[in-house]
């Protein structure tokens, strides 16, 4: 993992990294602007570049036990000022193989999509999934909005891609496999979860694991420039994949570290009681979604 980062000495105390292995620390996460940290990642070493910044929401997202962050723009040209230069150090950092997921809704992924498409050319859009999640408000003068918006891009047409296989939801196929479409529909994080963490935006752990297994090479590195709670580095190191966290939040890097530790715990032990509940639990939310349809 060190060759992948030019380590500034000034900074090391800025740097928690996980436990040694054979092929090194499997996991590290950086303390700071991402505009900042993302320059130290050597050029052309990630595989996977998983993005989920401020929605420009207009609010002070909230979340439990204090954690908070400010999701506030002046205006559309501020935040497009605030993402093109990290998305241009995505792009920079990105194996010829490699791919970038940028997660958003529908306040700010038309401005994205633009920006995407400046950067890594308009040739390398593979797919607009949708993130189908099921719970939300309404409102009386629109349609109920029940979904986030992942734009997928490849480096270049070369990028790497293993077709997720999900639960089919047709009477004639049920019990089997299928290949997954461009709409996701895996549940978002209820109250009462074992994996619930309190951080604001926190995704859910399947989502994830869909998303980083389909996009990463096994063995390979997955970078998420906003990591928050980390649920995108606990999916690839569960995945025998390495991840590098940035964020800003010394909060968020806490819930991250100890998330991490207890993954890498898990992968080398028999997996916890608390692991194991998370997946029963797991398995029945898409053996309801299956039966649902």
């Amino acid at each position: 993992m060190t060759a992948l980062i030019r380590e500034p000495k000034h900074r090391k105390d800025r740097v928690i990294k996980g436990t040694d292995s054979s092929q090194g620390a499997p996991w590290v996460l950086r303390h700071g602007d991402c505009l900042d940290e993302l320059p130290l990642v050597v050029a052309g070493s990630i595989d996977l570049v998983y993005l989920d910044p401020p929605f420009n929401s207009g609010i002070r997202r909230q979340g439990r036990k204090g954690l908070n962050f400010d999701d506030r723009f002046v205006d559309a040209n501020a935040y497009r000022d605030f993402l093109s230069p990290r998305l241009t150090q995505a792009h920079r950092v990105l194996r010829a193989t490699g791919s970038i997921l940028v997660h958003v809704d529908w306040r700010t992924s038309h401005h994205v999509r633009f920006m995407l498409d400046e950067i890594f050319g308009a040739e390398n859009f593979v797919n607009q999934l949708v993130w189908s999640y099921g719970l939300g408000g309404s409102g009386p003068r629109s349609f109920a909005r029940k979904h986030d918006d992942i734009l997928f891009y490849g480096r270049t047409n070369e990028y790497w891609f293993d077709v997720p296989m999900v639960p089919a939801r047709s009477v004639r196929l049920r019990g089997k496999m299928k290949k997954a479409t461009d709409v996701i529909d895996i549940p978002s994080i209820n109250n009462m979860a074992i994996e619930r963490t309190g951080w604001p935006t926190q995704k859910p752990i399947a989502l994830l694991d869909l998303l980083v297994k389909a996009c990463c090479p096994p063995g390979g590195t997955v970078l998420d420039p906003t990591c928050g709670s980390g649920t995108t580095l606990v999916a690839a190191v569960q995945s025998a994949r390495r991840a590098i966290g940035i964020d800003a939040s010394d909060a968020a890097l806490e819930i991250a570290r100890g998330r991490l530790e207890r993954a890498c715990e898990s992968t080398v032990k028999h997996p916890t009681q608390r692991v194991a509940r998370a997946r029963r639990s797991a398995e029945r939310d898409a053996t309801h979604l299956a039966r649902s349809a």
